[in-house]
């Protein structure tokens, strides 16, 4: 789960970055023609370091001005990162330099901050800490906000201090949860990318989480 994967598969097999580039930005501007105003956003996962960052954007660039030259047409695209090891929290002021917008994977930030492993601790023991009162919910279901929740905080003051008008969500299970959804809200998220499957729970729970914080402003 912490091994070779994320932006440092990308970093290390740099032609998978520019095939998925030339696929999103390409179909941009197919369907521009159509007349679909389309506006992708292109998203590296699992970044630690500025290093990496700066490299993934150095070579987004580069791809991207080829397939406009080739194609002979621009179209708008926005470049971003995931948040989601506790390092990228505490550099999201440099991280916002380059991010237009962040993403945390709350998944693997829950994993990374807690230390343990989602599959591993869900089928050994997460269940019995939670019988036993030991943590009040599953954390991979209820966000932590104690502790994941505490570095997202630093994360989204850090990114918005370089960058004010900095789009912040969050994807995974947590996306879903009514509960974390509201925390989001509270924390000044911009949106939440659950699955598919919980769309209509987490439309619901983002309306009430707005009600809600009108109350809070009364």
């Amino acid at each position: 789960m912490l091994g070779l994967r994320g932006c440092r598969l990308l970093l290390v097999y740099p032609e998978i970055l520019e095939m998925q580039i030339r696929a999103i930005l390409g179909a941009a501007i197919d369907v521009a023609a159509m007349g679909v105003r389309a506006k992708p956003e292109i998203m590296m996962p699992l970044v630690g370091t500025m290093g990496e960052l700066d490299r993934l954007h150095a070579q987004t660039t580069e791809v991207a001005n080829t397939i406009f030259k080739e194609r002979g047409k621009r179209v708008p695209y926005k470049f971003g990162t995931m948040i989601e090891i506790p390092r990228a929290c505490l550099i999201s002021d440099e991280i916002a330099t380059k991010a237009e917008f962040f993403s945390f994977g709350t998944n693997d930030l829950t994993q990374t901050i807690l230390g343990i492993s989602r599959d591993d601790a869900q089928k050994s023991f997460l269940s019995q800490y939670v019988e036993m009162k030991i943590i009040p919910n599953d954390p991979f279901q209820v966000l932590d906000r104690e502790g994941v929740g505490a570095m997202m905080r630093i994360s989204i003051e850090k990114g918005r201090k370089t960058r004010p008008d900095l789009k912040i969500g969050i994807c995974g299970e947590h996306g879903g949860d009514p509960s974390s959804i509201a925390f989001c809200d509270e924390i000044g998220l911009t949106y939440v990318s659950p699955s598919t499957y919980r769309v209509p729970v987490a439309r619901l729970a983002a309306a009430q989480a707005v009600l809600a914080g009108g109350e809070r402003d009364r």
